[in-house]
């Protein structure tokens, strides 16, 4: 068993592997720590690219795409590592990016799950939308972030260099226990992508393992590699996703209300997008409740599951309002102003 691998999952992104790659060796590089390219089912050379240039990068293929859930999921089937680090392709790391975490994770056995400081590589002293300064979810189930309220991220100043419990590590770069992933069964493959690190988090803490926000380490993301930000199938997934999310980790006592008021917001949401012309957008979330519906079975199965896993141990982590509501009716758009408030 290596100590610590480092996973990039590759859909076509020879682009970003030629930008970033390089620097992933050069500061990830030692002796228990290996770098691998998990390649799904890629059309542009990645593979060939990598191994004519990266004799030390290893590489796993797949003959297919299996989204980011099933395409993770399977590469680390076969890895055999104490820690696996689940890093995108847009990604700069930086210098000394990765002791910090093995560090962390090396003195607190129960830690899951740690990310890094998240800034944009466009505008490298603002947050990064995918993950900033370490995640939470508000009562309905609409993610959330320090340094990010919904569309608007926050310059970097310093104000949250503090380490931190959160809800959950953004999948851009997390660092995971192997032996908490294997006890809590991975990412879902039914998310195929977004959300699916929400659900693993919220799986993880019901295990009674925390998820943690290491400041000292940092990476630079790009976003929206692999779907850009506006497309309907992102917004299909997010809103899908969220609802299996909800239905498979809430308790007893708050899955009937909960999912039937944020049935009622995805509604507007709806609404919003048709009044606005984003026909295809209005598409997609209808298309995501349908494919909920016709998942309710499964679903089910998958519920039980978790309920073995134990009770959440979310006190203070899942916020006692919407975030919604906070963002668009009150003005409430940075998390230390948002936190003035209660949590649950």
């Amino acid at each position: 068993m290596i100590r610590t691998a480092i996973v990039i999952l590759n859909w076509n992104g020879i682009g970003f592997l030629k930008k970033f790659l390089g620097t992933v060796v050069q500061y990830s590089c030692a002796p228990d720590t290996i770098v691998y390219i998990a390649d799904n089912g890629s059309a542009d050379g990645s593979s060939e690219w990598v191994s004519e240039n990266f004799k030390e990068v290893k590489l796993i293929r797949f003959d297919e795409n299996h989204g980011f859930a099933g395409g993770y999921n399977s590469a680390i089937d076969k890895i055999d590592a104490e820690y696996v680090v689940l890093l995108n392709s847009d990604i700069e790391v930086t210098a000394g990016w990765l002791q910090p975490l093995v560090t962390f994770m090396d003195e607190n056995r129960d830690a899951a799950a740690c990310q890094p400081k998240i800034l944009s590589f466009h505008r490298k002293e603002y947050f990064e939308h995918a993950g900033a300064a370490g995640g939470f979810i508000d009562m309905y189930g609409y993610p959330f972030c320090r340094g990010r309220i919904l569309t608007t991220t926050e310059k970097d100043e310093g104000q949250y260099d503090d380490q931190a419990d959160i809800f959950w590590s953004s999948g851009a770069c997390m660092m995971v226990r192997s032996e908490a992933w294997k006890k809590c069964g991975g990412f879902d493959d039914a998310f195929f992508a977004h959300m699916e690190e929400i659900d693993l988090c919220w799986r993880f803490n019901k295990s009674g393992f925390r998820t943690v926000f290491i400041p000292s380490s940092t990476v630079y993301h790009i976003g929206g590699g692999s779907l850009k930000y506006d497309s309907p199938f992102k917004t299909f997934l997010n809103f899908r996703n969220s609802l299996f999310m909800l239905y498979k980790n809430l308790p007893e006592e708050k899955l009937f209300s909960t999912l039937f008021k944020r049935k009622i917001l995805d509604g507007l949401a709806a609404f919003m997008f048709l009044i606005h012309g984003r026909f295809s957008h209005f598409g997609a979330v209808l298309k995501s409740h349908v494919s909920y519906y016709s998942s309710k079975g499964e679903l089910k199965r998958k519920r039980e599951m978790v309920k073995k896993l134990g009770k959440d141990h979310t006190s203070g982590l899942i916020l006692n309002k919407s975030i919604v509501f906070e963002f668009y009716i009150k003005g409430i758009k940075t998390y230390n102003r948002l936190m003035n408030g209660k949590a649950i």
